[in-house]
C-alpha cells in the first residue's frame, strides 16, 4: 500500500473511532483521488478529492479529542503574552 493510502486509511480510521460510526468507508478511484462513504453500496459524502483535501474533510467531520493542556503549558503561555511587544 503506497504512503498516500495509509495516510489516508488512518485519517479515516480517526474517524471511525471519534464518531463512534464503525462503517465509514474510503475509496480510491483510478486517477488516484479519495472518497468517503457512510457503509459499502451508499453513496459517497464528497467528491473525489485530491489526498490534503480528502485528509482535511475527513478530519472535519468529527472534531478530535480535546488539546491536552498541563500548569506546565498555561505558564509557559502566559510568560509568552508578558514578554510579547508591544503593537
Amino acid at each position: 500500500m503506497s504512503g498516500r493510502a495509509t495516510r489516508a486509511t488512518s485519517a479515516v480510521d480517526r474517524l471511525k473511532v471519534r464518531s463512534g460510526n464503525a462503517k465509514y468507508s474510503m475509496s480510491r478511484t483510478g486517477s488516484g483521488h479519495f472518497f468517503l462513504t457512510e457503509g459499502p453500496g451508499l453513496p459517497p459524502l464528497c467528491a473525489p478529492l485530491e489526498l490534503d483535501d480528502f485528509v482535511a474533510f475527513v478530519n472535519g467531520i468529527s472534531p478530535g479529542p480535546p488539546r491536552r493542556v498541563s500548569k506546565l503549558d498555561i505558564a509557559f503561555e502566559k510568560q509568552l503574552t508578558k514578554k510579547a511587544p508591544p503593537k
